[in-house]
């Protein structure tokens, strides 16, 4: 590591730029997230005083640079943390990829792949993130995903992602579109879906999962989802997008079950239709598309293609991409 602090006068060609920018310009390796470290602690100073990655710098004024990593420190830093993901789930993570900036890496996670671990569980994506960090933060999770469910997983690269993303979800200002397969077709065939929901067993208590509620019970939850059937096999099979306005735990193949249009392939929310021959096997709810509003210029739209096992299915119910149209939200419209 560089052990002087520097001062540098901000030139008249300099002047305007953002700082954050100007500083991974000047200083090629520097990450996002380690100008953000600095700036969080006060290591860069403007004319002395404290300043935000947003500032708009002026000639002649004077920026604080704190000591910085060298590339070879940097590089040390990734090798060491690289050697704690196998080579083979660092190849394997890294193909998920569908998007990827400074801020986060969306990946499109496969059915059956868990988010965490848990007992049973030693393969999870959250123990093959160091494959995707810059040697400087480790990466995090920012929301969830059940092991059978598919689709965009969102991972911030830095605490301020993780902080920004993680706010984003809690305001719900992000806009989450999820396609399902469904036995029968759900009636109407646009509406929203409002219940109170609890964490309960199946039957001979063999298995959790979540069960009708009242307001009043202890631990319910409230939880909403809006749906539109987007294409329909006759009465036999219906393809549904679905947009959960709340994430409550299993919430969209509770709703499904609730609808009594369970979700197909769901070990869980069986539902009491006869199952269907012919489909697929695995759970057929698929994280489609994920909707980030930007301060600046026009949201980010993350769009993951379906796994193997759905497009399957899709193909012998004659279901085809067209029919949902090129916007994720354009069935609810």
């Amino acid at each position: 590591m560089s052990a002087d602090v520097q001062l540098i006068e901000i030139s008249y060609e300099e002047s305007g730029a953002r700082l954050d920018k100007w500083f991974k310009r000047r200083f090629d390796g520097i990450t996002q997230g380690q100008v953000e470290k600095f700036l969080r602690t006060g290591q860069i100073r403007v004319d002395g005083a404290r300043a935000k990655s947003n500032t708009r710098l002026e000639e002649g004024q004077m920026v604080r640079v704190p000591p910085l990593p060298t590339k070879a420190d940097i590089q040390k830093i990734k090798e060491k943390r690289a050697k704690e993901v196998s080579q083979k789930d660092a190849a394997f993570i890294r193909e998920l990829i569908i998007y990827e900036d400074n801020d986060i890496v969306a990946l499109n996670k496969p059915s059956g792949l868990a988010v965490q671990g848990g007992t049973n569980t030693n393969r999870h994506v959250d123990g093959m993130l160091d494959a995707l960090g810059d040697g400087e933060h480790r990466p995090r999770l920012v929301h969830r995903l059940d092991r059978d469910t598919s689709g965009v997983l969102l991972i911030a690269k830095h605490p301020r992602a993780a902080k920004d993303l993680g706010d984003m979800f809690r305001e719900r200002t992000l806009k989450k579109v999820y396609w399902a397969v469904v036995g029968g077709v759900p009636m109407p065939h646009r509406g929203q879906i409002r219940s109170w929901m609890m964490k309960g067993f199946g039957p001979a208590d063999e298995k959790e999962r979540m069960v009708p509620a009242v307001q009043s019970d202890r631990g319910s939850q409230h939880a909403v989802t809006e749906y539109a059937v987007i294409s329909t096999a006759a009465q036999r099979a219906a393809w549904v997008a679905l947009s959960p306005l709340t994430g409550r735990t299993h919430q969209l193949r509770f709703h499904m079950e609730e609808m009594k249009n369970a979700i197909v392939g769901d070990p869980k929310y069986t539902g009491r239709r006869e199952p269907m021959n012919g489909l697929a096997s695995g759970l057929h709810l698929h994280a489609r598309a994920l909707v980030i509003p930007r301060d600046h210029g026009p949201d980010l739209e993350l769009i993951a293609p379906l796994p193997k096992h759905m497009t399957e299915t899709f193909k012998t119910l004659g279901f085809l991409l067209e029919e949902a149209g090129k916007d994720p939200w354009e069935p609810f419209e």
